[in-house]
């Protein structure tokens, strides 16, 4: 069981993971809901705050989180709620980016936030244009976690 949100919640469930997804948006999980109708997959939608979402502590096998962290007025604070709904084996999936605007975090500032509360964080870039249908300048990676 994972905790993520929207279209990424739909695209796990299509390929066979059973899922949370959570915003705060009551439009956005409107949207999400619709998706998922069309997919024909099921995946609980939750109405609550991303950095503190409404999900069981140390029930997940996987919190997935896409371009939000860097958005957040309290970025650790949400990074230590996350890795505490995780079970013991559990990983923490963050993907974000330092954006060619100035805005987001680089890869340190993330990977450093993870490292505050779990032993390691392995940062891979995303920088192949394949993963976003054009060249990019900007500093996009995912950090993946485990306790």
């Amino acid at each position: 069981m994972g905790c993520g949100t929207g279209s990424l919640a739909v695209l796990l469930a299509e390929a066979g993971y059973e899922v949370s997804g959570v915003d705060l948006s009551r439009r956005m999980l409107e949207l999400a809901e619709a998706k998922a109708a069309a997919k024909e997959v099921h995946v609980e939608f939750r109405h609550g705050d991303a950095a503190d979402p409404p999900c069981v502590a140390g029930a997940y096998d996987v919190v997935l989180v896409r371009h939000v962290l860097w958005a957040m007025p309290d970025p650790a604070a949400a990074v230590a709620r996350w890795t505490g709904l995780l079970r013991p084996s559990g990983r923490l999936v963050l993907i974000e980016g330092r954006w060619s605007t100035g805005a987001g975090l680089t890869a340190a500032q993330c990977r450093a936030l993870v490292l505050a509360h779990w032993r390691e964080a392995h940062v891979k870039k995303l920088d192949d244009p394949a993963l976003w249908g054009a060249e990019i300048d900007d500093d996009r990676y995912v950090v993946i976690s485990r306790a």
